[in-house]
């Protein structure tokens, strides 16, 4: 099973680090942590089903799902520090 991971490997780690970088952006907004900690549980059960039980059927589009997944990662990526950037302007100010 874990060959059959390999080539999301990356896709799964840079995906982690997104996932708690957008969980920060929600603590600071001063979203409500228990909700939000509910929906991030509820999101990567839901991830990991799809993942052990998927696996097998999206092999064959690993380039295009890893080609995606880092595309969706890099735009929320840009997308948090575009949000950030007001603030980190007005601190040198």
């Amino acid at each position: 099973m874990l060959d059959d991971l390999k080539p999301f490997l990356i896709l799964l780690v840079f995906g982690n680090i997104e996932n708690l970088i957008l969980a920060a952006q929600g603590v600071a907004g001063s979203v409500n942590p228990l909700g939000l900690a509910a929906l991030s549980l509820l999101v990567a059960s839901c991830w990991l089903l799809i993942g052990t039980f998927g696996t097998k059927l999206a092999i064959k589009y690993a380039k295009y799902i890893n080609f995606i997944g880092g595309l969706a990662i890099f735009i929320l990526g840009i997308q948090s520090m575009m949000n950030a950037l007001p603030g980190i302007l007005k601190f040198f100010h």
